[in-house]
């Protein structure tokens, strides 16, 4: 398995990670021993960098991971992130951030039991909190990290500013934010920039655009009510069908290579900078194996001209959330 590093923090880890929210949270249900078992043959295929939150499930997430990865402590890195509001039944999207710095105590403690371990390798804020200053937030995962509760400090979402300013307190291993061939908003805000001065490793989440860039969609796809796809502007009949193109031009590229449009979506992402590691989201071993044979396909400076040119003349339809 090839192995990055995230910046300059020096944590290493797969080249491609794995995304697990999926597993038991926003899309149709599964079965808890079939995901255990798949998380340990990610392990066995080389894959040591998984990702997870409290607020998938809520808590339902951690746990799973944390009891399929036991096994393996000291040889994975498991991320995880606090940063939305508790309810009755725990944190939800919906009902919006909480980043006070005794809020993100709390969540460690809680998410260092779920996911079974001495300290959390990675810890992100799951998106900024308008209402706490970053310098707060990095503050008490600067306390955590000098208690041994956390290893890593990481952000989600954050803009150029606020990565500065949460950095300039606690050095940032890594930002997690949507990149991906048909989302390359980071490129034009200053944040990709930021990351590459200041030594930041990216995380890209949806590298495959919720599994469209795969090419295994089409007009005619149904979605379980669960599944976060069913109420998303891009997964209409409508955006499916005009935004073939951007499939088209993978499945082209694709061609050319031995490669399906997965893998060269993938490929593309690594291509930009040797510091980022994406973390698609699987839950099928087929799917999985697909995903790492594209740390197999090596895409030229003309390939990747040509893609860029390609995508500059396609305007993507649907807002992506």
């Amino acid at each position: 398995m090839q192995t990055r590093v995230l910046g300059k923090s020096g944590l290493e880890v797969s080249a491609l990670g794995l995304g697990c929210m999926r597993m038991s949270f926003g899309d149709a249900p599964t079965d808890k021993q079939e995901m255990i078992a798949f998380l340990r043959q990610a392990v066995a295929r080389g894959v040591t960098f998984f990702d997870t939150a409290e607020v998938y499930g809520p808590f339902t997430n951690e746990e799973l991971v944390g009891e399929a990865l036991e096994p393996f402590k000291g040889q994975v890195v498991i991320a995880t992130k606090f940063g939305f509001k508790h309810g009755e039944k725990g944190p939800f999207p919906n009902t919006g951030p909480d980043s006070r710095p005794e809020q993100i105590k709390r969540v460690a403690e809680a998410s260092l039991k779920r996911l079974r371990v001495e300290a959390i390798d990675l810890f992100y804020q799951h998106r900024p909190d308008p209402n706490v200053p970053m310098e707060d937030v990095a503050g008490a995962v600067q306390d955590l990290i000098r208690e041994g509760k956390v290893k890593h400090f990481g952000l989600s979402e954050a803009s150029a500013e606020q990565i500065r300013r949460a950095h300039a307190v606690q050095p940032v291993t890594a930002l997690q934010s949507e990149y991906s061939i048909w989302w390359t908003a980071i490129e034009e805000n200053g944040v990709l920039a930021t990351c590459e001065e200041l030594g930041i490793g990216l995380v890209p989440y949806s590298p495959l655009g919720r599994g469209y860039l795969t090419g295994k969609i089409d007009e005619n796809a149904t979605f379980h009510p669960s599944d976060i796809r069913s109420r998303n502007p891009r997964f209409t009949k409508e955006a499916i069908r005009a935004n073939r193109v951007v499939v088209d031009l993978l499945e082209r590229i694709g061609a050319q290579k031995g490669a399906t449009p997965a893998q060269i979506a993938l490929a593309w992402l690594l291509a930009q900078k040797p510091w980022i590691v994406p973390i698609p989201g699987s839950r099928k071993l087929e799917r999985l194996d697909e995903n790492l044979g594209a740390l197999n396909v090596e895409l030229t400076a003309l390939d990747l001209a040509e893609i860029r040119t390609a995508m500059s003349q396609i305007t993507v339809v649907g807002n992506r959330y």
